[in-house]
């Protein structure tokens, strides 16, 4: 079974979509690096702030809305319109002068542009796989995802080096030209399959039925991702640097290939096993891990914290995504994957405020400690009050 299923699921029109969702991503990557392009204008750190905090805040803030329709109109359509509105934004890029309200403008749209196009994408790749292998898929689009983000900087700085920023915002447009095409040419599930797959409506959720309790506590859960994930990526270059540890880099790498190694080899866990049982055993191993970095006195402890913290998110990301569209009904997975990745995205960037206060109150390695109790806090909850759901593979 697991032999017709991997036949199965690396098909041409899924290979297609995953490296569409590469490229989107990649061009979405270079333009981390746009405050480099903002220094020659002096600007002040609160308007470098808000011009690159401004695209997560529109995408967020758009991913619902978009996820109902996916569900009605199917992936492929509605990433075209995030592409198209991405296309349309990138030119405008060369006219920047300022760091005033033009480039606000523009990153704005950037991030409705990502946010339709990223959640559509995804929804269509997983239309093209398995049922059964939804965890599995996810994990891999994630994967796609991770790459372009870790090479990104990388190829920008050496475009910027030689052929300016100008060639770093043609390259963006470059790229995502090459995702609008690899869209065109993928074959989408047909309206009636996707129903068939969902089951016809039968999984259809009795939302009154439901309790607003049990709905902040699977909410949370990806908020508090989030959050972790926020800590690690903003405050561990300032940890690494007041512990004397050395260079940042190798941290980050670690933590990147071995949630790219969980990903990759292990996504797929949760449709074997259930979705619950994963998260718990991931979101411990992650709480074991803020545990662990609470306690770091040397380099070697340092790096084992970056492979644990990246393996625990590696798994984590597919099996709570695939629990909500399971909660949710397979009929709403697009809604379901726009409000993962929002209150994920919610998560980092409100945890990165909260834990920042921590940290000036009580230090950055208490800081770990009680995010790590906060997350382990929740998951006891999570495993105790959210149901179960029966996987789809024996």
């Amino acid at each position: 079974m697991e032999d017709n299923t991997r036949v199965q699921l690396w098909t041409k029109d899924f290979l297609l979509g995953l490296s569409s969702y590469f490229f989107l991503y990649l061009s979405i990557s270079l333009l981390f690096l746009l405050p480099l392009f903002l220094k020659q204008f002096h600007p002040k750190e609160r308007e470098v702030g808000l011009i690159m905090g401004i695209h997560s805040l529109t995408a967020i803030m758009i991913r619902p809305f978009f996820g109902r329709l996916i569900d009605r109109r199917g992936g492929k359509e509605i990433s075209l319109l995030g592409l198209v509105i991405l296309i349309l934004t990138m030119p405008f890029f060369h006219l920047i002068k300022n760091a005033g309200i033009f480039p606000v403008s523009l990153r704005a749209l950037t991030g409705v542009g990502w946010g339709i196009s990223m959640t559509a994408t995804i929804t269509m790749c997983t239309d093209l796989t398995p049922a059964q292998s939804l965890a599995r898929s996810i994990g891999i689009v994630g994967v796609a995802g991770l790459i372009a983000n870790a090479v990104g900087p990388t190829i920008g700085e050496e475009i910027i080096n030689h052929f300016g920023f100008s060639g770093l915002f043609n390259s963006c447009l470059i790229f995502l030209i090459i995702s609008f095409a690899l869209v065109i040419w993928t074959r989408e599930m047909p309206v009636e399959d996707r129903a068939a797959e969902s089951g016809s409506g039968k999984s259809k959720k009795t939302w009154n039925s439901i309790s607003i309790i049990l709905m902040i506590i699977i909410g949370s859960m990806p908020v508090l991702h989030g959050s972790v994930r926020g800590a690690i990526l903003y405050f561990m270059p300032l940890l690494i640097k007041s512990l004397n540890l050395g260079r940042v880099g190798p941290f980050f790498v670690i933590f990147s290939l071995a949630a790219i190694l969980s990903r990759f080899r292990l996504g797929g866990l949760s449709d074997y096993y259930g979705r619950k049982k994963i998260v718990f055993l991931s979101a411990l191993i992650i709480s074991f891990n803020l545990f662990l970095i609470s306690r770091i006195n040397g380099q070697l402890l340092l790096l084992s914290t970056g492979f644990i913290g990246g393996f625990g998110q590696g798994l984590i990301y597919p099996a709570l995504s695939t629990y909500l569209v399971d909660f949710m009904g397979r009929e709403n997975k697009g809604l379901a994957i726009s409000l993962y990745n929002s209150l994920f995205d919610a998560g980092m960037g409100v945890g990165s405020v909260i834990y920042g206060w921590i940290s000036e109150s009580i230090g950055l390695k208490l800081m770990y400690l009680v995010a790590g109790i906060f997350l382990l806090l929740a998951n006891i909850i999570f495993n105790f009050k959210a149901p179960e759901f029966k996987p789809l593979k024996s």
